[in-house]
């Protein structure tokens, strides 16, 4: 995916993103140190607030806590080795890790980092400090400030996967390498569409 596709969205309806439940790229950059986390536990809190569940242990966990900001990227399908690598090798461990994962970074302006190439929607947050949340359950909050998604799968604040290409559709993970990616629509016009 080139950035000719990025286009920006609502914040307000940025839950939309979230509802489907894909795996989740979580990333975050302080201070020239930067990281990308698999998570298959992030997801939505209300219209323009979401959720991850970072262990403390995670590379990633700090830097969140220091820059409070951290994106959340949707991969397609067609990085899903990336997605596994990034998701099975810790920074903590191996310093060399982003190159190792065979990622390459994308500059969107107004994010305040770079994010992963080959995702399908990006929404950045700046986190909401709830230190119990984060000390007792791991789970960070924040607020979303920017969300641009790849218009040939998601455009006017609706996904369109029936048309795309199958390395566009979403991961969604099960264990051990089994992913599902997303079906196909089903509508019911009676309940409006907006």
């Amino acid at each position: 995916m080139t950035t000719e596709f990025l286009q920006e969205q609502d914040i307000q309806k940025s839950y939309r993103i979230l509802n489907i439940g894909a795996t989740t790229l979580i990333g975050a950059s302080h201070n020239g140190d930067m990281d990308f986390m698999a998570a298959a536990w992030a997801g939505v809190c209300d219209f323009d607030k979401g959720y991850a569940v970072v262990e403390h242990t995670h590379y990633t966990a700090p830097l969140i806590q220091k820059s409070g900001r951290f994106v959340m990227c949707y991969p397609g399908a067609g990085i899903a080795k990336q997605v596994m690598k990034l998701g099975s090798i810790s920074k903590n461990d191996d310093p060399q890790k982003m190159e190792h994962c065979d990622i390459e970074l994308i500059e969107i302006p107004s994010f305040s980092m770079p994010v992963v190439k080959g995702c399908v929607a990006y929404l950045e947050y700046e986190l909401i400090p709830e230190p119990n949340m984060a000390k007792n359950f791991d789970m960070l909050l924040g607020k979303c400030v920017k969300v641009v998604t790849d218009s040939r799968v998601y455009s006017n604040n609706h996904w369109h996967f029936d048309q795309a290409d199958d390395s566009l559709r979403t991961l969604h993970y099960v264990a051990g390498g089994h992913f599902f990616t997303i079906g196909h629509e089903l509508y019911l016009p009676e309940y409006g569409d907006d």
